[in-house]
């Protein structure tokens, strides 16, 4: 009998864990008892609770290896939880008796310890329900919107504090590649991770400025560090974020442009590079970080080498058919990560059109299809004046519509498509654009940065156009404030298209739901054109 854990083994930790499995171990009715296994933890399963132990496990990255480690690591890991999910971290309880006869609570020396959680059904996670098809979304917006808030609020790394400088930054980066060479034998599989880390290497000298500049501003914070759909539950239909890092601090006072990278990651992984783009495109409409895009692709190949790294510790622990498919699982992560080096050709398009004429609702499909990124006028004016996007803007002296305003906002959507452009992803700008000097601007500014242009010019009947605008601001909550009064005005003042906007304009009739598979070659002769202009090769995208 062991009654002390300061050295335990793997062994007698999966010893203990098979003996708590016994209801008697409960000091609570204990129906359905079953245990799941992580890499680092060990998940037992009673009644209306579940008990997370650590594993007695030493990785470099993590030291579960003594006794008050894993009780300080528990204490860590319900005060971080506790921020996104207080209603599952309930409490750390200690483990007493014997690894023969385990009991939790109870008399006398504390065996071990163990974080209490309320149980859920796995049903319950986004991972789950994405596999099922089940993942409405919809749902990624409102998980954008948490992720955001959750990042407003952390608390903010200052420099000199060891987080989020460049050291810190790459460090995790170089581990990962170390780690993964010292428990894999596969010459092909070692040959693309070598690829990884020389372009992971490239950009890290490339970005050192970048880096220091975002620790600067605040852009460091306590984060989640672990954000994946794994770690991502429906509670009372709202999606939280749970089981955060509380092993290392150095792995979650990261950039927030690293947490949501990791999402954006295991989206793509999954085949369905159109949640993540709808993801990441509502993260920085919510967040205004629109800067975050100059270091996402680095973290984008960084997590997805965080998911190879575990897989090449879980090989250690498999065999046989099991060994293979963790093996694969491996390769296809440091595929991931070596394909963020090419990135496709970046391009500026506008949506233009007047109030109701589905601009935002429907170029969603052209963001999910062709993973562009969205600046929209409607947020981004109310962002100048401090509002946010559902704020009224009646209570700002002199209002936010003037011409002063708006010259304002077409600026600062110019700046922000510039920037998304310089680091290398396609922009779309939403607005009116109802005089041809506005749309001049971007066609020139598409020049400057020699990339492809195209203006797409969305319309519907006017009476739908007056009927929607209608039952918008019946409905509220939109970041657009135009009535049918604003409308008009706008349909007395659009100046059609004329000139060389023709040649590089794409009709979008919104009367019916907008149907982009139809339109995409369309707007891929125009993407091949403007870049055989600049004299680029292979097209737009």
């Amino acid at each position: 009998m062991i009654s002390s854990a300061a050295d335990r083994s793997v062994e007698d930790h999966q010893s203990l864990v098979r003996n708590l499995q016994r209801a008697d171990a409960f000091p609570h009715a204990a129906a359905d008892i079953a245990c799941i296994e992580t890499h680092i933890s060990s998940v037992v399963l009673a009644g209306d609770f579940a008990y997370k132990l650590k594993k007695p496990l030493d990785l470099g990255f993590l030291d579960f290896s003594t006794l008050e480690k894993r009780r300080a690591a528990c204490v860590e890991e319900l005060r971080l939880n506790r921020r996104t999910a207080p209603e599952l971290y309930l409490d750390v309880v200690a483990i007493t008796g014997s690894v023969e006869a385990p009991r939790i609570g109870g008399e006398g020396e504390a065996i071990e310890y163990a974080v209490r959680m309320r149980r859920f059904a796995q049903s319950a996670l986004l991972g789950e329900a994405l596999d099922k098809g089940a993942l409405p979304p919809d749902l990624l917006d409102r998980l954008a919107r948490h992720v955001a808030d959750f990042h407003a609020a952390a608390a903010v790394a200052a420099p000199g504090e060891g987080f989020g400088d460049v050291q810190a930054v790459h460090g995790p980066v170089r581990q990962n590649f170390e780690q993964l060479r010292a428990r894999v034998d596969d010459d092909a599989l070692l040959d693309q991770a070598a690829r990884a880390e020389r372009w992971s290497e490239a950009q890290f000298v490339e970005l050192q400025p970048v880096f220091e500049r975002r620790l600067a501003e605040g852009r460091v914070r306590e984060c989640h560090g672990d954000l994946h759909l794994g770690n991502l539950i429906l509670l009372d239909g709202e999606p939280r974020l749970f089981d955060g890092i509380e092993f290392s601090a150095g792995l979650r006072w990261i950039d927030v442009a690293a947490d949501v990278a990791f999402l954006v990651m295991d989206l793509q992984r999954r085949g369905r590079p159109d949640l993540a783009a709808r993801f990441l495109n509502a993260w920085l409409e919510r967040s205004g970080d629109y800067d975050s895009l100059r270091v996402m692709r680095y973290y984008l190949a960084y997590r997805a080498m965080v998911r190879a790294k575990i897989a090449a510790i879980r090989l250690g622990q498999l065999d046989g058919e099991a060994r293979a498919a963790c093996l694969e699982e491996c390769r296809g992560y440091v595929a991931l990560a070596v394909a963020q080096a090419a990135a496709a050709r970046p391009f500026l398009a506008i949506a233009s059109g007047v109030s109701g004429s589905g601009k935002t609702s429907q170029s969603q499909g052209l963001v999910e299809a062709r993973g562009v990124i969205r600046v929209r006028a409607d947020v981004e004016r109310k962002r100048l004046f401090g509002l946010a996007p559902e704020a009224s803007s009646a209570a700002v002296a002199g209002g936010i519509y003037g011409a002063e305003a708006s010259r304002r906002t077409y600026a600062r959507l110019a700046e922000l498509a510039a920037g998304a452009i310089l680091a290398g992803w396609p922009a779309l700008v939403d607005a009116t654009f109802l005089h041809r000097t506005q749309r001049a601007t971007f066609a020139d500014l598409a020049r400057r940065l020699q990339v492809p242009f195209v203006l797409f010019a969305f319309d519907a009947p006017e009476a739908t156009l007056r009927a929607r605008v209608a039952a918008r601001m019946a409905q509220g909550g939109d970041a657009s404030e135009a009535d049918v009064a604003v409308l008009e005005v706008q349909l007395a003042q659009r100046e059609p298209l004329a000139g060389d906007e023709l040649e590089v304009a794409l009709a979008v009739d919104t009367a019916a739901p907008v149907s982009w598979p139809a339109l995409l070659p369309a707007l891929d002769a125009l993407l091949e054109r403007g870049a055989v202009a600049f004299g680029h090769s292979g097209g737009g995208l």
